[in-house]
């Protein structure tokens, strides 16, 4: 299959501005009903004087709110609007539609209910305070779009603090479909990953969150960078944990210096790559231009040099897209009343991504294409498995 042939057939056209705005008029979320409310009857089950029966038995079992509400099953997307997309530091406000679209995927692709909590404050005491006041009212916390470091934080401290899962999404559910991905391109060159010299550009939430479970997976040689070069062991704080246990052979100064021979480039930062850098990793290389709306470098100009690429679009293939991780993650997670999303637990998630398509493997398919309707099942079944095994 030629590139221009990929291409044309992965391509998508860009919707028209006026169809936007209409979508997202009086919102994309709204609440249905699970029991029939038609009749004095139905209002007497669904609330007064029946619904008094049931707030009596929870009230004597509290654990019987996962049975008789929704809460056990409803996911909290929570923001501060700090790192919306590409947008930035933007509020709030116009987070949120941001967070319904988020809502609209968990229930579009795990049949979770969910609902978009958009914070006015950037304390994480304050962020932390109010999540725990609230978790009467929801059974697990999707984070995103929280700016780092502040997000490292705020997920290590609603972990500690509240006794359902949590998940940065930004973080783990990018790191989980990346390692899906780099599974899959080994499969199809038929090369071990603890074999490659992987290099990620951008030490931010993705950054840092990718190079921890690819070392987690057997991944020996990363090196990461940020906005100062290679990731020494110089640096201080997250940086200086990560420095003990990446870049074995001790590289120094740039993103040049260190993509000379490697095997592997992992674009999170925005920054753009020059294609003469390409020319130097080496033979059937991987790029894996991840930022959006517009990668490190074009797939097309990576093709010339590298013998799978992947991207963060959805007009070219093998897209790296989040929504082939979280639903099923938090599906799996719920379904096994886990307490903590673990380690195990996304590297299960990973193994079940790639495993959808393992007799479907080539270059231009390292992934499944995020309307698969096996991924998500396969990987709350993954996840659930996880959680009983340990």
């Amino acid at each position: 299959m030629t590139l221009a042939h990929e291409t044309d057939q992965h391509r998508t056209t860009a919707p028209d501005p006026d169809e936007v705005f209409g979508a997202h008029r009086g919102g994309k979320l709204s609440t249905g009903l699970t029991a029939p409310l038609a009749d004095a009857r139905d209002l007497a089950i669904a609330y007064t004087p029946g619904v008094a029966d049931v707030s009596r038995a929870i009230a004597a079992d509290a654990a019987l709110a996962a049975r008789y509400t929704w809460a056990h099953r409803l996911v909290a997307v929570v923001s501060d609007g700090t790192a919306v997309l590409g947008l930035g530091d933007i509020g709030p406000r116009a987070a949120l539609p941001v967070m319904e679209g988020k809502s609209a995927l968990f229930k579009s692709f795990a049949g979770l209910d969910s609902i978009p909590l958009v914070l006015d404050t950037t304390d994480v005491d304050e962020i932390v305070e109010t999540l725990v006041r609230l978790r009467p009212t929801f059974g697990a916390v999707n984070l995103e779009d929280v700016s780092a470091p502040r997000c490292f934080e705020l997920e290590r401290r609603l972990i500690e603090a509240l006794d359902c899962p949590v998940m940065h999404d930004d973080q783990h559910g990018t790191a989980i479909v990346l390692l899906a991905a780099l599974r899959g391109a080994c499969a199809v060159q038929r090369r071990p990953l603890d074999s490659l010299r992987i290099v990620i550009s951008g030490a931010g939430a993705a950054g840092v969150a990718c190079t921890r479970i690819l070392r987690a997976a057997g991944a020996s040689d990363v090196v990461l960078l940020d906005s100062r070069g290679i990731v020494d062991a110089g640096r201080g704080g997250v940086k200086a944990e990560l420095a003990a246990v990446t870049n074995p052979r001790g590289l120094t100064g740039g993103i040049a210096d260190a993509l000379d021979g490697a095997d592997v480039f992992v674009g999170l930062s925005s920054a753009t790559l020059p294609e003469e850098l390409l020319a130097t990793m080496a033979g059937d290389g991987m790029v894996f231009a991840l930022s959006n709306p517009d990668p490190e470098v074009h797939p097309v100009v990576a093709r010339r040099h590298a013998a799978i690429v992947a991207t963060g679009r959805s007009d070219f293939p093998n897209q790296i897209n989040n929504v082939l991780a979280f639903p099923g993650v938090f599906r799996g997670a719920l379904d096994a009343h886990a307490r903590r999303i673990t380690d195990r637990m996304k590297l299960a998630a990973a193994e079940a991504i790639v495993d959808v398509v393992a007799d479907e493997l080539a270059p231009d398919r390292i992934v499944p294409g995020p309307f698969d309707p096996r991924v998500a099942p396969a990987v709350a079944s993954a996840v659930a498995r996880a959680t009983e095994a340990g």
